[in-house]
């Protein structure tokens, strides 16, 4: 069994060496496997990231047209608050004004009163004068015996006194601008 031995020794240990070649060429190909397969994944990851770097682009492009808008709706804001306070001031001018007008129109219309009442008393002194001259013409044709030339000819005018028109006054709140 000697010579067997060293055979048998050569064979096992060729053999050893065969099974640890077709181990390692087992071990190459899982290896080259796993390689392609991370190549596929790297390949995959790179068009992935790729994707995700086009979505960066086009939401920052997104952003910034985001941020024009903002910016030009500010401006717009802006500008309408000038105007609001351009016609906050406004109003308020027409406001006063309104106010002035008012009392402006009040004092006409207490001296257009004033006036006509003054024009009232005018009035009644010269019906009184004119009584008061009547009666003394009268009497002096009355002591001359003259005939009263005014007998027959002369009405007694009934006094004038007609449902005056009273000017009322306007309070102030009437005619106002309203606000909305």
């Amino acid at each position: 069994m000697a010579p067997s031995a060293p055979r048998t020794r050569a064979a096992a240990a060729l053999r050893m060496k065969q099974i640890a070649l077709n181990n390692q060429s087992r071990t190459i190909r899982r290896l080259r496997a796993q390689l392609a397969t991370e190549r596929r994944g790297l390949a995959t990851e790179r068009r992935g990231l790729a994707a995700i770097k086009k979505e960066l682009e086009d939401t920052q492009v997104a952003l910034e047209a985001s941020h024009k808008v903002i910016v030009g709706l500010t401006e717009i804001g802006l500008s309408m608050s000038k105007k609001m306070e351009k016609m906050k001031a406004k109003k308020q001018q027409v406001k006063a004004s309104h106010v002035v007008c008012h009392q402006k129109f009040q004092a006409r219309i207490q001296e257009a009163k004033d006036s006509m009442q003054a024009q009232h008393l005018i009035i009644e002194a010269l019906i009184e004068e004119k009584d008061s001259l009547l009666q003394t013409i009268q009497g002096l044709q009355e002591a001359n015996d003259a005939p009263a030339p005014f007998d027959d000819e002369w009405e007694e005018e009934p006094e004038e006194h007609p449902d005056e028109e009273e000017i009322e006054d306007i309070t102030l709140g009437e005619g106002e601008i309203y606000d909305e």
